[in-house]
């Protein structure tokens, strides 16, 4: 099923997180989008009827140019996006230099970063383009996200499975989310 006008149609209709799209769109970062919670909350959210779904306490912008590698340039664009939106507490990490964190080979785009986050429902990310439409990515796809599967992406299947597992704890999705299930545990 094609999930892209309902992601759309859901954060257009979203007020708060278009204030975020707009500030990120304003500093016209190179392969730059919000991804994480902010996504995911959203659309589990909707799919659990909430009235309203809050943003996370992070905002999670990603990025990727390999010129500019720098923590202090990451933090750089976190007051840039403050100055411009002081609503959020943003998190901006250029993908070039995460792969060295994750102990993984380097990535080429923040879209092949996405493919080593550790939920497939939160390896997405979106952008709002010139003519106001949300641009995603999604190396998974957007069905897990929807149909409320809460799967490991592949490295986090076996070898990294102890912090998947942590994760779901720490964040009580099942708990906040009741109609979530991880497929190889129903």
């Amino acid at each position: 099923m094609n999930y892209s006008p309902t992601l759309q149609t859901l954060l257009l209709n979203d007020a708060l997180r278009m204030e975020a799209l707009l500030a990120l769109r304003h500093l016209q970062l190179p392969d730059g989008w919000i991804g994480a919670g902010f996504v995911r909350d959203a659309v589990w959210a909707y799919r659990h009827k909430h009235l309203r779904s809050p943003v996370p306490a992070d905002v999670d912008v990603v990025w990727f140019d390999d010129k500019q590698r720098s923590e202090a340039q990451d933090r750089a664009l976190e007051a840039a996006l403050k100055r411009l939106s002081p609503a959020f507490n943003w998190s901006v990490k250029n993908q070039a230099r995460m792969h060295q964190r994750n102990g993984d080979a380097p990535y080429r785009s923040t879209e092949d970063a996405l493919r080593f986050w550790p939920e497939t429902a939160t390896a997405v990310a979106v952008r709002l383009t010139d003519n106001h439409r949300i641009e995603t990515i999604a190396p998974y796809g957007l069905e897990d996200l929807f149909e409320l599967r809460l799967r490991p992406t592949p490295r986090f299947e076996s070898e990294k499975r102890a912090i998947f597992l942590q994760r779901v704890a720490e964040k009580r999705w099942l708990e906040r989310y009741p109609l979530l299930h991880i497929p190889d545990s129903d």
